[in-house]
């Protein structure tokens, strides 16, 4: 055979073998290849996606946590207004009871201070009918004189 028959049958099985390669092998690589890239095209939106819902997820958390915080901070506002209210009507209830603590102290010195007038006016009434036995050297009968004593009493 010659070399240009060679050739051209070379160039033929060459032929041949492209069309077969084309025709067999090429799509099931181009499939491959294309699947390949929608697979990393969806990744890559995937991706996009999740970065996009956790930054919103982020925000979403900040608002809450802000809510959470204005929430608690009136809470203890609340509270601390509560004590302080409560405290103020202790305060109120204690001065009170003192009040009325102080009153019946008073009153009970003044029944005390009448008390101890009596006591002493009747004191003095012995004295002044002792003082006048003496002046007189004799004896005053209380029974005798009880008009005479009560009026006494009275005057001191």
């Amino acid at each position: 055979m010659s070399i240009n028959a060679t050739l051209f049958v070379q160039a033929v099985v060459f032929l041949l073998l492209v069309l077969f390669t084309m025709k067999f092998v090429w799509p099931p690589i181009a499939k491959a290849l294309d699947e390949r890239a929608q697979k990393v095209a969806a990744g890559l939106a995937a991706a996009e996606k999740a970065k996009a819902e956790l930054s919103s997820a982020n925000q979403r958390v900040e608002q809450e946590l802000a809510a959470s915080r204005n929430e608690t901070a009136g809470r203890l506002a609340d509270a601390e207004r509560r004590a302080q209210q409560i405290i103020d009507e202790a305060k109120s209830r204690a001065a009170e009871e003192a009040a009325k603590i102080v009153a019946a102290a008073r009153d009970e010195a003044e029944h005390q201070t009448v008390r101890a007038r009596e006591a002493l006016r009747e004191q003095v009434a012995v004295l002044a009918v002792k003082g006048a036995e003496q002046i007189l050297r004799k004896e005053v009968n209380a029974g005798v004189h009880a008009d005479l004593l009560q009026r006494l009493k009275t005057e001191l």
